[in-house]
Order: structure tokens, then sequence, then C-alpha cells
């Protein structure tokens, strides 16, 4: 019998699996990757050697208006060791520098108190300027220019008002900007919704090339990049890490040579090849990324890309937060099936784009081909049947539930965590 441990809220589901019906347990390098130093020491050395770049405190020599763009609290950015660094680093030179962390909420809400707490430390909290972007106030923006697209460039005053534009952030693979980080803390992460619904319309997401790790030829990307460099983002500091979030590989420096490096980097680790199988089970990678239904959909991704068609999905994801936003939950709840939201989803034109239209997109197509248990005991069941998905409390249960589906017989892949991995198909 073999042993899988399953990412779950801030614990691990483990369950035994037959191993004559294990086809395989698909995990990313960077759980084996030996970093070269400490979390700390790796930061430090990108800072002090950027990639293409001058170093971050030549460039904040004689800024007095500083923004740094930080990631909010769904994502892993271990931020309480980079954010002190990159802090530290641009008031070697310049320590009486008015310095503002712009929270890049995205669509997302507002990051609460306690979740600030978690992510930076009290020190920074209650020590520096911190601004919470949110979307949806039109007043709080400025426009900029336009995306390749078409779509208006509508950036945070903060952002724009900057004399000097930093960001933090980390690369992991994403399901449909091919990885994250780098472009992406300036669209989505801090710009209006004008600007987000207009890169993301139903065309861009249905592309082939809007894939896990595929950045060439992805039009979201080139949206992204052309977004952060007419805001004029300067510097960028990236992470990598691995399942137990921590650090083990930094990169810093211009926006797109070192956000390219980190990504090739991220790509040669989280490369799998497909088992194709008739139950995948998989996770969102736990704390802080399983909090509610739509983050989940990118685990779902990469269980889709080596799932058969008509197999199951089994994915442990707390979803403590819920669905994770009405417009993306009523796409669901209000329709009589996933093919009737797809076929809806795709009239709209990019200009007529609707808030969270893209996520319910993906979990439609993925519902298309598959069905999909969620795992969990933080999570009203019934809010989860109502999108079309099953529930199940427990792994255990979960299996049983899919072996009435496509038998007891039937071949299983594992892909631990779903966010961590490229499946090659």
């Amino acid at each position: 019998m073999a042993i899988v441990k399953i990412p779950y809220a801030k614990r691990t589901m483990d369950f035994e699996l037959p191993d004559e019906r294990l086809l395989g347990i698909l995990t990313s390098k960077a759980n084996d990757y030996t970093p070269e130093a400490s979390e700390t020491d790796l930061v430090q050395s990108a800072l002090k050697h950027p990639i293409d770049s001058a170093r971050l405190r030549d460039l904040a020599k004689d800024k007095k208006n500083i923004v740094i763009i930080s990631s909010d609290h769904t994502r892993p950015v271990p931020s309480r060791i980079v954010m002190p660094l990159i802090l530290e680093e641009i008031r070697s030179d310049n320590p009486d520098a008015s310095i503002t962390l712009l929270i890049a909420t995205g669509f997302h809400r507002a990051s609460t108190q306690e979740e600030l707490l978690n992510k930076f430390g009290e020190k920074i909290v209650n020590e520096e300027n911190i601004v919470i972007h949110d979307s949806r106030k039109q007043e709080d923006m400025v426009n900029i220019g336009k995306l390749p697209s078409g779509g208006d460039i509508l950036l945070n005053k903060v952002a724009a008002e900057a004399d000097l534009l930093v960001s933090e952030g980390f690369i992991e693979p994403h399901f449909f900007a091919g990885f994250s980080g780098g472009r992406k803390s300036v669209l989505p992460g801090v710009v209006s919704q004008v600007t987000v619904l207009a890169n993301h319309c139903s065309n861009f997401i249905a592309s082939e090339n809007a894939r896990t790790g595929i950045l060439e030829g992805n039009p979201l990307h080139r949206d992204m990049i052309s977004a952060a460099r007419q805001a004029k983002l300067a510097f960028i500091v990236n992470v990598v890490i691995d399942a137990d979030k921590k650090v083990i590989k930094a990169f810093a420096g211009d926006f797109e040579k070192a956000h390219e490096e980190g990504c090739i980097f991220v790509g040669r680790l989280a490369a799998v090849d497909a088992k194709p199988a008739d139950i995948v089970i998989t996770s969102n990678g736990g704390y802080p990324l399983d909090q509610n239904i739509y983050q989940s959909v990118k685990g779902m991704s990469a269980a889709e890309a080596t799932c058969k068609k008509g197999g199951v999905i089994i994915i442990c994801s707390a979803c403590n937060d819920g669905h994770g936003g009405d417009a993306f939950y009523n796409w669901f709840a209000k329709a009589s099936s996933p093919q009737e939201i797809l076929d809806k989803i795709m009239a709209i034109d990019a200009f007529s784009t609707i808030a969270d239209q893209w996520e319910a997109q993906i979990l439609a197509r993925i519902q298309i081909r598959h069905k999909i248990i969620i795992v969990t005991d933080q999570c009203d069941h019934r809010l989860i049947e109502s999108m079309h998905m099953r529930a199940a409390s427990s792994l255990e249960e979960a299996m049983i539930m899919a072996e009435e589906l496509v038998g007891k017989e039937a071949k299983i892949t594992v892909i631990p965590d779903g966010v961590s991995v490229i499946v090659k198909e």
C-alpha cells in the first residue's frame, strides 16, 4: 500500500492506496531541491546581484515616494522574510524615503488586519504605511494607457504617483497566465476592475496558449507585460518556494528579465509527465491557497491535464471562506448545467466581460469532461453541490463516491499539490 499525504488547510490528509491501482504521484522537483543558502541569504544575494538592473538601493537613492506592491492574503509569499530585506535595501541609502506598501488584491476581497499580521508580522503592520487596493473604487484609479487588446489601463493612483515602483511576489505555475509573479503584480494586482475584465475575456481564457507554464503566445501575458511597462514597474523581488512554503530561490531586478529567469527555473522543477487515470486526487496546496472554491479551480486544472474524459477529480480543499465570490458562485447556482455556463460565457465579447467569468469558464470546462468531488470539513456541502459538484468530509468518503462512478478497480493518479506542477499532456 502507498501512503499519500495531501496538503489541506494547515495540515495534511493522509490516505492509503493499493499499489496496483496507483499509476503515479506527480510532484514538483522543488520539494527535493536543496537551496544554496538560507532563505534570508537567498533573498539578500538576489538583491545584491540583480538581473539586468542596478541595485534597488541605487534606484531608490534620490526617490521621495516609493511604492512596493505586495501580494495579498491568498498568496503564500513569505513576506515576513522578503519585505524586511526590501525595506532595509531601500533605506540603506535613503533612510528618509516615504514608502507605501500597496496590497495587490486584484479582484479579491480586502485582506483583514489578522491576515496582514499573519503575512508581515507586527513590526511592519504597526510601523509601515499599508494601503489595500480596491479594484472597484474607480475614484482611486488613473488612466495610463491602453492594453494591446484595446482595454484601458486604469492604475491605482498610489502606484501611478510613485517615483519608484517595486513589487514583491513569488513564481509558481499559473493556470491561465502561465506563471505567477513579475508583471501580475500590476495586472491584475493593482488595476481597476475595468482593466482586469478586458484582460480576462473569454476568448483569451479559451486560448490554447492560456495554460499552465505557457508564456509565448499567451494573450493574457502579453497584456500583463504591457501594463507593467506602462506602470513603470522598475524592480521586482520574486521568490520560489517549496511545499513547506520555504524560499528555495530568489530572483530580483528588471521585471521582465528577472521574472523570465525565474520562470525558466520553476518550469524545470515543476514539469511532470501526465499519467492518465480515471481518478485523480489533488489539492490546492493547503493554506492559504485553499480558502475558497474560486482559488481551488487552479488545483483542479492540474488534475484536468491527467484525468481521462469521464473520470473523477478529487480535490482536498478546506474552502473555509466559501465560494470566493458572489459573481463566480451565481454562474453555477443559476445554471442548469456546466455547458449552459460555458455557452453563455463564450457569447460575451471582450469589452462586456463580467466579474469572475474567467474562473467560471475554466471550472465549467473541467466539469463538462469530469466529475468533481471536493473534500472538506470546513465548507457547507450544500454550497458545493449547488455549484454542480459533489462534496465529501474525508478522502475515504470521496474514494467510495468516485468508485461508484468509475469502478472499484479504476486506476489512480495523485498530484499532492496541484498548483506546484506543470502537467505535460
